[in-house]
């Protein structure tokens, strides 16, 4: 009877399968914000390059690649004209310490920089096409 019980429980990944299954008939939009492109659906908490906003700002984004809904997509060449993406900013901060460590083996050179790189984390509110 062992292999039948494991037969009727769901593992993990088939959760998060199911999540993402469902995640992917939430109206979501791609978004370019950094020279990066992401994305989001609402309520979705993303960490993006650093904007110049302190927490608790509205930011918009404006250069909406595309708009996918249930029933209607539409995709822009670029963008989409007049396609907005609100989210409100939870906070600023840096990553986690990258260290950069440099040697030339029978030299004695050895060199270890460390690098934090700055983002801030938004919160996507809605999306309008």
């Amino acid at each position: 009877m062992r292999g039948l019980e494991r037969e009727t429980s769901v593992s993990a990944p088939r959760a998060r399968l199911r999540e993402r299954q469902v995640h992917e008939f939430m109206k979501h939009a791609i978004i370019e914000t950094g020279g990066k492109q992401y994305r989001v659906a609402e309520g979705d908490v993303l960490f993006i390059e650093k904007l110049n906003v302190e927490g608790g700002d509205t930011v918009t984004f404006d250069r909406v690649l595309a708009v996918i809904d249930d029933n209607a997509s539409s995709f822009g060449s670029p963008v989409i004209a007049g396609a907005t993406v609100t989210a409100s900013v939870v906070k600023n901060g840096k990553f986690k310490k990258v260290r950069v460590f440099k040697m030339k083996s029978k030299k004695g050179y050895r060199n270890t920089k460390g690098h934090r790189q700055p983002y801030t984390q938004v919160q996507i509110g809605t999306i309008t096409a």
